[in-house]
């Protein structure tokens, strides 16, 4: 079969050999998409009612990347007859026929591929035969100007990747972690990229873990508001807003927590999938993840304590309240008292011939009240 791509004998900038589609490459490539790499018809693509999730595709060869625009199976059948060569097929939220027709292209399971599509996963490792699946949740702080019990603290999301000998599958779910920029920067570090597909597997996860620590950060800012509200009497230290926040966390941590598995499978001296080198890269994600679940954790406890201070608060409150209310009855009740003792029907009582009763009476329970007035406010009950 004619070749599709020729080197036209130039170097790159750091000595990497240059793959270019021929000029004619256009109607070549649109034919092999009817034809199979035998010459037999190829089965058409199923294409899904929405737009297509493919966002980039890379070939690369000798960790630089090859110009032009490649399909991904015309660019998986170059980087398969190069040395050091292999293919990064970034998705954004695939509609499952394109995921299936890029399934059959690269031989992915079909239970890994319901987990890409669906995008309900904890973060995990897997292995389906010669292609590892690695499932990451994404988180990303969302900037607000005032913390409410209906602010969104933490938006999160999924990165997905299926990571075979000659080729990495991103798919991205949601907007918490855009890879673009991961691209970028990992096309300019051609010694990572010499690496192969493992080491944009370490670049989207330090990506990832990096966003963790941004987002734990802010959430601290965040928690030291809420303390200083709740601990100032003037402050808005409703429950509904810890609670919030409380919800927001178990979210972040549903994102951090399992990656510690797959990380220490990563690093393993058993794991033999990841060259040695990379797996230093992974050590280093795994020391930042680890910070971030200390964080999280510590973030966990310092709001159950502040959930505590503000019942506790809210316990003394009512007891003031209580106690107000006593004193107030029992200084009321001093009335009542002289009140139904001269209001009884009989005859033979004291003073009440007397000239100055009536306002010696209202003299006896005006001073009673004040007595009592003094003795509340001195003990704090008022």
């Amino acid at each position: 079969m004619t070749d599709r791509t020729e080197r036209d004998g130039s170097t790159g900038q750091n000595g990497g050999r240059v793959l270019r589609p021929r000029a004619w490459a256009a109607p070549v490539r649109a034919m092999s998409r009817i034809l199979n790499a035998d010459g037999s018809p190829r089965t058409p693509e199923p294409v899904g009612p929405g737009r297509s999730g493919i966002v980039d595709c890379g070939l690369y060869v000798d960790g630089k990347r090859q110009p032009g625009e490649w399909h991904y199976a015309d660019a998986l059948e170059a980087a398969r007859r190069e040395r050091n060569g292999f293919v990064w097929l970034g998705l954004h939220e695939p509609e499952l026929a394109e995921m299936t027709a890029i399934a059959a292209t690269f031989g992915l399971h079909e239970l890994a591929v319901e987990d890409a599509v669906k995008a309900q996963q904890r973060p995990k490792l897997e292995r389906f035969g010669d292609v590892a699946f690695l499932v990451l949740r994404t988180a990303r702080y969302c900037e607000h100007t005032e913390l409410t019990e209906n602010s969104e603290v933490v938006e999160t999301g999924q990165v997905m990747l299926f990571i075979g000998p000659n080729f990495l599958i991103s798919v991205r779910h949601g907007d918490a972690c855009r890879l673009a920029p991961v691209r970028a920067d990992l096309e300019a570090k051609r010694d990572l990229l010499l690496h192969g597909p493992w080491a944009v597997a370490y670049a989207i996860t330090d990506r990832v873990v990096d966003l963790y620590l941004e987002v734990a950060d802010q959430l601290e800012d965040d928690l030291d508001v809420l303390e200083a509200d709740v601990f100032d009497r003037q402050g808005n230290g409703r429950i509904q807003r810890i609670y919030q926040m409380k919800r927001e966390l178990v979210e972040f941590k549903r994102a951090v927590m399992p990656l510690q598995r797959p990380l220490m499978s990563l690093t393993s001296q058993v794991n033999r999938e990841v060259p040695q080198e990379v797996r230093r890269y992974f050590r280093d994600v795994q020391d930042h993840l680890s910070r971030t679940v200390e964080q999280v954790n510590s973030y966990d406890d310092l709001l159950n304590s502040i959930l505590q201070a503000r019942l506790a608060q809210v316990t003394v409150d009512q007891n003031n309240d209580m106690r107000k209310i006593a004193a107030w009855a029992a200084i009321g009740a001093v009335w009542t008292a002289i009140a139904g003792i001269y209001g009884m029907n009989f005859k033979y009582m004291p003073e009440l011939g007397w000239t100055y009763g009536y306002p010696g009476v209202w003299a006896l329970m005006l001073a009673s009240s004040f007595t009592l007035y003094r003795l509340f406010r001195r003990n704090g009950w008022l």
